[in-house]
């Protein structure tokens, strides 16, 4: 949103005709640059921008935002506009000096240094309802949260402070976080070589205008496509997805398909819900859809990323469902069906998506259990297997009956509440141990016993504690006190590992 100069030239010589010059550049130093930041009719275009935008492109994705304005003024002007508009006030807060307010103006948001490392930890917290940190000099340089992934930038800077902050939204959080979003309202990135005063080519490769990324998406998209040849993408269920795998059964060919999603789903994720996708959404979706059937249960190597929010929220509007039939236990009785299809490899196919389908559905709600761990290996070690011609699709249809049979047997293993809490701290014990170097030296089972003691606590105050959102809030508040007071680990990965054996075993 920029000033039109020219205009605005022509209109400010009219008015000062009759001042001197040194006048005129006082008015001009007093009012321009601060009347146009400052203007109630332009804050509320600019909120509702940010607003909508937060909503569509952020939001999805669980991460938070900054906005960073001109001044302090501003600040107040700004979460009252975007309070309004989100018709709440507890999910902005601003964070600025209210050093020498004599006038007591921004005495409502005046923290002392305990009061603002609990609003950031709050902001830290994708639990807590907080989304928003508004900002004019504070929290541009040094301040470290990963869940933040796009910054409003509506004040002039330039050099080593846009560099550092428009830097605050790099940090790696999950897989739904794929880049850093700087949304520029001031032009400051029309030039953000010389901005930046560095070498315009080095820029570009760190900082990437969004148009640049949409003309990518049908490049990527060529490129995905071309790994299925004659297979006809409006065929859906299980025959589509059977063809399109048969594309894919050598090895390199699958990892190649891999990398090139991979670099599809990214640029898509970070242009959606842009209207420019709208006429690739059915070829996305289907490569989605392949992607996810052919992705190793067990993880795989990083080319294997998991789906971002926004492709998961695509599959599941516009994915034509395999007509799976029964569950995976009644599957498993009716093995003595094998006999009755040998001779139609149509229909031993259709049975393998069938078993193959159900069995990844019931592994991914036991993710990150180690217990379950050996089945997801086995899986995609057949599966492998099947692909090298060293097993028909008869015996990797009887072998995967087998293991659903393994699978089900587990899930009735019922544990006592003992050996489930002992899990837990077996869990949280290798957790710990994986991260103490000499530089950390952490006492592992003093931090696994004030974890075990504290959560135990919040639990038994709740009927079923992790459906409910006040009770995971307090447990997380509480991991968050024992990791990153008590004990100084402050690394978001470690957090989010630990709360996910806690819900796990608790």
């Amino acid at each position: 949103m920029h000033l039109d100069e020219e205009k605005l030239q022509d209109e400010f010589d009219a008015l000062t005709d009759q001042i001197s010059e040194e006048d005129k550049q006082e008015l001009v130093r007093k009012t321009t640059t601060e009347a146009f930041f400052t203007s109630e009719k332009r804050i509320k275009d600019v909120c509702n921008y940010i607003v909508d935008h937060f909503r569509k492109n952020i939001e999805p994705t669980g991460m938070k935002a900054q906005v960073v304005v001109y001044n302090r003024d501003c600040c107040v002007k700004y979460k009252k506009a975007i309070d309004s508009l989100l018709g709440t006030d507890n999910e902005t807060a601003i964070v600025m000096h209210t050093e020498g307010d004599k006038s007591d103006t921004y005495k409502d948001y005046k923290l002392n240094s305990q009061q603002e490392q609990k609003l950031l930890n709050n902001f830290r917290d994708p639990l807590s309802p907080l989304k928003f940190v508004i900002v004019t000099s504070k929290l541009l340089t040094g301040f470290d949260a990963p869940i933040l992934q796009c910054m409003y930038l509506d004040k002039p800077m330039k050099n080593h402070t846009l560099l550092q902050a428009i830097c605050r939204t790099n940090r790696t959080y999950n897989e739904n976080k794929k880049c850093g979003i700087i949304v520029d309202f001031v032009g400051v990135f029309d030039n953000v070589a010389k901005s930046l005063a560095f070498d315009e080519e080095s820029v570009k490769t760190v900082i990437k205008n969004m148009d640049e990324i949409k003309k990518l998406i049908p490049t990527f998209m060529d490129d995905c496509i071309k790994f299925f040849p004659g297979v006809d993408r409006t065929v859906g269920g299980w025959e589509g997805l059977t063809a399109a795998q048969q594309c894919l059964k050598e090895d390199k060919v699958k990892t190649d398909f891999a990398r090139h999603f991979a670099r599809l789903s990214k640029a898509w994720e970070i242009v959606s819900p842009d209207p420019c996708l709208k006429d690739y959404q059915d070829d996305y979706t289907w490569l989605a859809q392949v992607y996810q059937s052919v992705r190793p249960v067990s993880g795989g190597n990083l080319i294997w990323t998991l789906l971002g929010a926004k492709t998961i929220e695509i599959i599941h509007k516009n994915i034509d469902k395999i007509d799976i039939g029964k569950p995976l236990e009644d599957l498993v009785v009716d093995a003595d069906i094998i006999d009755s299809i040998l001779d139609d490899e149509k229909k031993v196919q259709k049975k393998i998506v069938e078993i193959e389908k159900m069995l990844k559905l019931r592994l991914g709600d036991h993710k990150g259990d180690p217990k379950y761990k050996q089945f997801a290996e086995k899986l995609d070690e057949l599966r492998e297997r099947l692909q090298q011609n060293l097993i028909s699709s008869i015996d990797f249809l009887k072998q995967l009956l087998e293991l659903a049979k393994q699978l089900l047997e587990e899930e009735k293993k019922v544990d006592k509440p003992e050996d489930k809490r002992a899990q837990a701290r077996a869990a949280l014990t290798e957790l710990f141990q994986s991260i103490k170097t000499e530089g950390t030296p952490i006492i592992v089972e003093q931090v696994v016993n004030d974890i075990d003691n504290e959560v135990v606590k919040i639990v038994r105050q709740f009927t079923d504690a992790f459906k409910s959102v006040t009770a995971r809030q307090e447990i997380r508040k509480k991991l968050r006190a024992i990791l990153w007071l008590k004990y100084q680990i402050k690394d978001n990965d470690v957090f989010e590992k630990a709360y996910q054996y806690i819900e796990m075993y608790y």
